[in-house]
C-alpha cells in the first residue's frame, strides 16, 4: 500500500468565482510544485475543462479525477466524481438539463471562460453556471452512484452552500461517500460539531479559486494506485485502503 497526496477541490477559469490566472495549464504546474499525487478540477455545474486537465496531467505525470461541483435546489454545493469521459459527459447532459437559463453580468460577477492547451479562450459563457439545478440533493446523489460516481457534500461546515446550513441535518435517505471539509478545518471538530459518524470518511481539500491555494486543504490516500476504483476503494475503506486529512 502506498501513500498519496490529493487536492479534489479546485476551481478553473470556467468558474465565475475563479482567478482568470486559473487554467488547466496552469493548475498542473503548480500542483506538481506543491508536491500533489492526485487533483480534481470541480468547476460550478460543468465539466467542460476536465478533458483538457486530464490530457495535460498525464502529460505532467500528475493523476487526475473528474469532476463537477454542482448546487441542488436546497442550495447544497456537493461534489461529484467520476472514472471516466463517458459517464462524465452524461453527467454534464444532466446537468444542462436541470440548470436554469440566466443571463448575468460577467464584469460585476466575473467571466466563465473555456481555453485550450496555450490558454486562448475557447468560448464565453454568458448564462450563469453557478445557480441551483431544479433537482434535489436526493435526486442529484441517486444520478451520480447511477453512473458509477462518487458523491459528497462540499464544505459541510460553511455557514453558505453547506449541507448542515442549508438543510440542518443530513437526510437519511442520502448515501454520501465522504463529508467535504475546508482548508483550515480539523476533522475530529467537525465530526464532533456536526455528529459525523465515523464510518463517513471526511475528505478534506483547498476549493481552491487562486493559484495560491492549492495544497492549502489536502487528504491523504493509503492505496496500491492512483485510480478511480482505488479512490472507492478508499474512502469505502476496503481492504487496507482508507483516507485521512492533513
Amino acid at each position: 500500500m502506498r501513500r498519496f497526496r490529493a487536492d479534489l477541490h479546485i476551481h478553473t477559469v470556467l468558474s465565475a468565482c475563479a482567478d482568470l490566472e486559473m487554467s488547466p495549464g496552469n493548475i498542473v504546474r503548480t500542483a506538481k510544485e506543491q508536491n500533489i499525487d492526485l487533483i480534481a478540477v470541480t468547476d460550478h455545474n460543468s465539466t467542460l475543462h476536465c478533458p483538457l486537465l486530464k490530457e495535460l496531467a498525464e502529460e505532467a505525470g500528475l493523476a487526475v479525477v473528474l469532476g463537477t461541483e454542482v448546487t441542488s435546489r436546497e442550495e447544497v454545493h456537493c461534489l461529484a466524481y467520476f472514472g471516466d469521459l463517458v459517464t462524465l459527459a452524461q453527467f454534464q447532459e444532466y446537468i444542462w438539463k436541470h440548470l436554469p437559463s440566466v443571463s448575468y453580468l460577467p464584469e460585476k460577477f466575473g467571466y466563465q471562460v473555456l481555453v485550450d492547451r496555450e490558454e486562448k479562450i475557447i468560448s464565453m459563457f454568458e448564462e450563469y453556471l453557478n445557480l441551483a439545478l431544479d433537482q434535489s440533493i436526493d435526486q442529484m446523489e441517486q444520478e451520480v452512484h447511477r453512473l458509477g460516481g462518487i458523491f459528497v457534500p462540499a464544505h459541510v461546515e460553511r455557514p453558505m452552500f453547506g449541507i448542515f446550513n442549508q438543510l440542518g441535518f443530513v437526510p437519511d435517505s442520502l448515501v454520501c461517500d465522504a463529508m467535504g471539509i475546508m482548508p483550515q478545518s480539523k476533522e475530529e471538530e467537525i465530526r464532533t460539531r456536526f455528529g459525523i459518524e465515523g464510518k463517513i470518511p471526511c475528505l478534506k481539500a483547498s476549493d481552491a479559486h487562486r493559484l495560491e491555494d492549492i495544497g492549502s486543504g489536502c487528504s491523504w490516500l493509503e492505496v496500491n494506485e492512483l485510480t478511480f476504483e482505488e479512490l472507492k476503494m478508499a474512502l469505502a475503506c476496503l481492504e487496507g485502503r482508507r483516507t485521512t486529512t492533513e
